[in-house]
């Protein structure tokens, strides 16, 4: 009888400490900052997508965007775009953010454009010397087609902190 008392009583602990630390994971997710798209995050990178529906479209399918730590005071930051089909052009412009903190919003730190013609993909990216103590993100215009005017879609990444 003890021992399924006791066994009982073990079960009942345990379930609450897994409620318990569900409840703090919900918690913490919850509270993440979020700033003009982009959450807040001090993961060592990020990857954003088109959204779901701005993408499909004759001749544009999908772009990326990701940004890594590369380093003290360094990120990498690399973009894509596809399309459905071979098109006469395909860019993709990238920009590296910062939070700044005392206005709450993003700030431009620099910027690039690559570009191609008669192709279904490309791709783009670089190691970007940063400010370390600040929250970074790439965000990215995606443009394809065949004449002007082009299709064109954006995606963003979570910020990151960089020490």
């Amino acid at each position: 009888m003890n021992k399924r008392v006791l066994s009982m009583i073990g079960g009942a602990a345990f379930c609450c400490m897994v409620t318990t630390s569900v409840i703090q994971t919900e918690a913490s997710e919850t509270e993440l900052r979020k700033v003009d798209g982009s959450y807040l995050t001090t993961e060592d990178s990020s990857t954003g997508t088109t959204a779901n529906g701005m993408e499909k479209g004759i001749h544009l399918m999908t772009g990326d965007c990701t940004i890594s730590k590369a380093g003290r005071g360094k990120v990498y930051a690399y973009a894509s775009t596809t399309a459905n089909h071979e098109v006469n052009y395909i860019a993709t412009i990238v920009y590296v953010d910062r939070y700044l903190e005392d206005v709450d919003e993003w700030g431009y730190v620099t910027s690039w454009m690559e570009d191609v013609e008669n192709d279904v993909y490309m791709s783009t990216a670089k190691t970007v010397y940063v400010d370390g103590g600040y929250f970074y993100r790439v965000r990215a215009r995606h443009i394809a087609g065949n004449e002007s005017p082009y299709e064109e879609t954006a995606s963003v990444t979570n910020g990151i902190w960089v020490n």
